[in-house]
């Protein structure tokens, strides 16, 4: 009887593990989304234009700016990425896409040596620079 008693606490401690062992894979699954979602949120900003074509070129005259060489540009799929060597190499692929009837979407992706930024600083540099040109574009002052 204690030997079956000692096998039945063992089985008990074995199962309360490894439920807890998945409520934290679960908390880790949230917690990712969740960052992925924050991230997400530094990286975009929607404008009130529905001219993609400006947009995206106003975005490449922004990346060469701020001293980004253009790797590829496509008009099509509405992408551009770039690439600054000023004592680091970043790497940055904007996306420029359609948002409802009146908006356009802008999504901007740092790398650093193969590794995703998620540091706010970059973006918020290349999309307050970015306004500042589709401001000026707008209004056609050169």
């Amino acid at each position: 009887m204690t030997r079956a008693l000692g096998r039945t606490i063992c089985a008990t401690l074995v199962l309360v593990a490894a439920a807890a062992c998945q409520m934290d894979s679960r908390d880790q699954l949230l917690a990712s989304s969740h960052s992925q979602v924050a991230l997400r949120s530094i990286q975009t900003r929607v404008f009130d234009t529905t001219d993609r074509e400006t947009t995206l070129r106003t975005a490449i005259g922004t990346l060469q700016d701020l001293g980004f060489v253009i790797d590829e540009a496509d008009a099509v799929l509405g992408a551009v990425s770039a690439t600054k060597l000023d004592r680091y190499m970043m790497r940055m692929t904007v996306t420029v896409r359609p948002r409802g009837q009146t908006q356009t979407l802008v999504r901007a992706n740092a790398q650093y040596q193969d590794r995703e930024v998620t540091d706010p600083e970059p973006y918020q540099h290349f999309f307050v620079a970015l306004s500042k040109a589709m401001f000026l574009t707008a209004h056609q002052v050169d």
